[in-house]
């Protein structure tokens, strides 16, 4: 299944039906009077986050949706029946921005949430309802209210608890595939990962998602090598794990790289808590391991942890470290405690 992260579509919520224009006829009822029905709703639009998925492909290939319109009224007073709502089911962690993407109008977190995120319109009035003690046969009606429209676009960020971030080859991959379920491709030259990798981590009695993005490169804020476009799949994690690769000429100069970028992008990344992990260090001898790990402890003021994602050396204590700042296990939340975003006014 390919992956895709960002689809642009278009949304229409149903029109109201029209009202109808009946008299009655009935025998021995001289003045029957109007007894045209109203028309009935439109549609709604409504979103749907569902577990399961993890990739927004399938709004390439449908990207319009139109809810049905309501159907007119009729005579004897009936109104018409209303349209059925439409309901697009969207990947859990999606979000829906408005056409320019300046504003979040809806944010779907957890399984079952619903937004209703475009109202039908309301169906129009039948001549019963014009009727006064001055105007006893009216032929007038209503047409029905339109429904809303507009172009937005849906956004996905996966859930993890923990994120991976480095440099092109820093072991990010062999890291994933070393402690979870993934199965992420691993090769010698940079870009490896072309999408971000979600994984299974089971340690001590404790399970979470450990998430690894493609590596940024110096410039990527501003479009270098794949850019900073994945870095959203990252915003929600509790912590993340920068792997910084022994073997390169300059590891601290490649860690103030990555800082710099995770600074660049923003959304509170460079505020969240920090696990750094010296990789590969078994391609190198000790002495010269503990003397790249003290600059590197110099330079980001604070702890780094040593390990071999291929060797295996190393790996238990720092998933110790990301359990301990993942913190205690939470209560699932459920789709009645999600709120909504926003309220959709017309584009």
């Amino acid at each position: 299944m390919h992956f895709l992260d960002q689809a642009k579509i278009f949304v229409r919520s149903g029109a109201g039906g029209p009202g109808a224009v009946s008299f009655r006829r009935e025998k021995f009822i001289e003045y029957g009077g109007p007894n045209g029905g109203n028309g009935g709703k439109g549609g709604d639009i409504i979103f749907e986050a569902v577990a399961g998925l993890n990739t927004l492909i399938d709004f390439r290939y449908t990207q319009h949706f139109r809810a049905p319109r309501g159907k007119g009224g009729a005579g004897q007073n009936r109104t018409g029946a209303g349209g059925d709502d439409l309901i697009i089911r969207v990947p859990v962690g999606t979000q829906v921005l408005s056409e320019d993407r300046d504003h979040v109008l809806a944010d779907f977190t957890v399984p079952g949430q619903r937004t209703v995120f475009m109202r039908g319109g309301d169906g129009g009035r039948g001549n019963a309802s014009y009727k006064t003690s001055t105007n006893r046969t009216p032929r007038q009606h209503g047409t029905g209210w339109p429904g809303d429209e507009g172009w937005v676009w849906l956004r996905l960020k996966l859930l993890a608890d923990a994120g991976l971030v480095g440099l092109p080859n820093a072991g990010k991959s062999t890291f994933i595939n070393a402690t979870t379920n993934a199965n992420a491709k691993v090769g010698d030259y940079p870009f490896t990962t072309t999408r971000p990798q979600l994984g299974v981590v089971s340690h001590r009695n404790r399970e979470f998602v450990l998430a690894d993005i493609p590596g940024l490169i110096e410039g990527a804020a501003d479009g270098a090598g794949i850019g900073d476009r994945f870095l959203g799949h990252i915003e929600r994690c509790k912590v993340l794990l920068h792997l910084v690769d022994a073997t390169e000429d300059n590891p601290v100069d490649n860690y103030r790289i990555v800082r710099a970028e995770l600074d660049a992008y923003g959304a509170g990344l460079i505020d969240k808590p920090e696990v750094i992990g010296l990789n590969k260090i078994d391609a190198l001898p000790a002495a010269e391991v503990k003397k790249l790990a003290t600059k590197l402890k110099r330079a980001s003021k604070a702890e780094v942890m040593l390990l071999s994602g291929a060797g295996g050396e190393g790996i238990e204590a720092v998933l110790d470290r990301l359990v301990e700042a993942i913190g205690p296990l939470e209560a699932a939340p459920t789709a009645g405690d999600a709120e909504e975003v926003a309220e959709w006014s017309p584009i």
